[in-house]
């Protein structure tokens, strides 16, 4: 057996466990294309004529699809932990803000964070929030308060025109 021929078996060895781990790793990424490098450099390393060339890539496939079988079964059977299906369920009960969730909000004051026309951001005791003017302008560091929650919305009203 010459060095070119024990090289070619060595890279196509390296190229199924390249394929075999594409299988395992989501996507299709560096393993996958050097696998597949890796099984045709080692096809035509192996081979002399074109008739052992297609004989070998016939063997090859064969023996992807084995592979392929093999690790689709391990995954399936739980014997082999897959980087892409969750094993914990997850349970939650309620997804969804109510607007009462929001009342402790209520007539509380802060500093306009950005200019509100009518939308923008308030700090509150240290948290930045989504606020809407009461429709008028409000200037960025002016003195809100919240007086209205409704939809999820914050309604604020300007604290320096206005006296409440």
């Amino acid at each position: 057996m010459e060095t070119i021929e024990l090289i070619g078996i060595i890279v196509l060895i390296a190229g199924f466990i390249l394929i075999a781990v594409e299988l395992v790793v989501p996507g299709f990424g560096l393993p996958g294309i050097a696998g597949i490098v890796c099984l045709v450099a080692g096809v035509f390393m192996v081979t002399d004529s074109v008739e052992e060339g297609i004989l070998v890539t016939i063997v090859v496939i064969v023996i992807l699809s084995i592979l392929t079988a093999v690790v689709i079964g391990l995954m399936h059977h739980r014997k082999f932990k897959s980087p892409i299906i969750l094993d914990t369920d997850v349970h939650v009960e309620n997804t969804q803000l109510e607007a009462s969730d929001l009342d402790y909000l209520l007539h509380r004051e802060g500093t306009a964070s950005t200019d509100l026309r009518p939308v923008g951001k308030g700090d509150f005791d240290g948290i930045e929030l989504d606020i809407v003017s009461d429709g008028a302008y409000i200037k960025k560091g002016s003195r809100i308060k919240i007086v209205q929650i409704s939809s999820n919305r914050l309604m604020v009203r300007n604290l320096e025109n206005r006296k409440n």
